[in-house]
């Protein structure tokens, strides 16, 4: 025991360092993204996460926007667990042929105005995931995507910079992000 203790305290932690991404950016797109949300729809955004078959790159960037970091909630956007009450849904992932249904009645469920995110590069073409007998492809492949938002895995300020690009004045059908 006292090994392990003498060992805590002599040895830095194994831990990754904070991203080197300036803060002043992360609060900046938050603050505007806010802003036009408030504008365009009178309330904050809320977003509902789904995952149509990903290997989980893109659901850590997503999350990483709820951690004390970025902590996006400070900004009045929020996820929420149900897609009756979310305004943006962020797809991850290629669809598979068992998420297909649950994609298309979540998109369902979720009222008007709303918008469809491809998040990174498996929703957005498939990915690695292509050639999969069990992959149906991208997003777009099953339903209508307003964004799609490029990486493997996009970073947490990408991913804030994409949604900005749906209240983006002028911004009329699909858009990219890259």
């Amino acid at each position: 025991m006292r090994r392990t203790l003498l060992q805590g305290l002599l040895h830095r932690p194994l831990t990754e360092a904070a991203p080197r991404a300036e803060e002043t950016a992360a609060v900046e797109l938050a603050h505007a993204l806010n802003t036009a949300a408030q504008r365009k729809l009178g309330r904050s955004l809320s977003i509902r996460e789904i995952d149509a078959g990903s290997c989980n790159g893109c659901e850590l960037e997503i999350h990483a926007l709820n951690n004390a970091f970025y902590d996006l909630e400070r900004f009045g956007l929020r996820f929420v667990a149900s897609p009756r009450h979310a305004d943006v849904l962020l797809v991850t992932g290629p669809v598979t042929q068992n998420m297909r249904e649950a994609l298309e009645r979540t998109v369902r469920a979720t009222p008007d105005p709303k918008w469809v995110v491809a998040v990174g590069a498996c929703a957005r073409d498939g990915g690695v995931f292509a050639r999969s007998p069990a992959c149906l492809g991208g997003v777009a492949s099953v339903m209508p995507v307003d964004l799609v938002i490029h990486g493997c895995p996009p970073t947490p300020i990408d991913l804030l910079r994409g949604l900005l690009t749906l209240f983006a004045p002028g911004a009329a059908g699909r858009a990219q992000s890259s």
